[in-house]
């Protein structure tokens, strides 16, 4: 079942990845991101038992998807290419690298709720639903720090500025830090349901995201392109020290 679903998620991106580079467009990275969840939690909920269980999870995931693709689809729509795949597009073996991997991606964030799908006696206790409120808080944080940060970025007198206001003066990532928690979220939900190895493989998937983000392809290199264009800006070195790198009030703590 794991390795269908792998092929499937795989296989959906190395198909878009043809227009894609045929046109040079940045405009179906986002929507093969965000189909290639759909395409594989319904293939999963189709192979389930059924139950309402199974039903919330997939619905959560599909809140998330929504949220999320939309957003990122509306963004590119309105710049019309992601700076990100600057040098990549052109190149087809980077830009084939890059949409293998976001395939490998899907696969791995989904492969706890894809283990959840195949199990036979499906639990919903306090642990679950202490997993169903952190995906909800964690699901609202990323939608307002990304509406909080769009706004700021449409107004003309922003430009060259880096944002503090709202979410981003508790945190100077709070959408990542949001998209953690849905996925820790979505772990203690499905947990009291898994058994033998099942927990460990599942882990995998918060595990992913929080190591992706945290190291390697989220903050480190906004932090390092915001230290390149404020770095000799004391008012903005005065706001890293304020605000923490991710979870709020954890500079003050460290401070005492």
């Amino acid at each position: 079942m794991l390795l269908a679903m792998f092929l499937a998620a795989v296989g959906l991106n190395l198909i878009l990845f043809v227009p894609a580079y045929r046109y040079k467009t940045d405009k179906l990275t986002d929507i093969s991101y965000a189909l290639s969840f759909v395409v594989l939690i319904t293939l999963a909920l189709g192979q389930s038992r059924f139950k309402w269980e199974d039903f919330l999870l997939a619905l959560m995931i599909f809140w998330w998807v929504v949220r999320l693709g939309g957003f990122l689809l509306f963004r590119i729509w309105k710049k019309g290419k992601d700076k990100r795949f600057d040098g990549m597009r052109e190149n087809p073996v980077k830009f084939l690298r890059f949409w293998f991997f976001q395939g490998v991606t899907v696969f791995v964030v989904l492969i706890g709720a894809l283990e959840f799908m195949h199990t036979n006696r499906p639990v919903f206790n306090v642990l679950s639903a202490i997993g169903l409120v952190i995906f909800l808080k964690g699901l609202i944080i990323e939608a307002v720090a990304d509406l909080q940060k769009w706004q700021f970025s449409q107004d003309p007198k922003n430009k060259g500025k880096w944002i503090e206001a709202g979410l981003w003066g508790m945190s100077r990532h709070p959408n990542y830090l949001g998209e953690m928690l849905v996925w820790l979220g979505v772990y203690l939900y499905i947990l009291p349901s898994l058994h033998g190895l099942q927990w460990l493989i599942a882990l995998i998937s918060p595990a992913y995201i929080i190591i992706l983000l945290m190291y390697v392809s989220g903050i480190p290199i906004l932090e390092k392109s915001a230290d390149k264009k404020w770095g000799s800006n004391k008012d903005y070195n005065a706001y890293k020290k304020r605000v923490p790198l991710l979870v709020p009030w954890t500079n003050q703590l460290r401070s005492k």
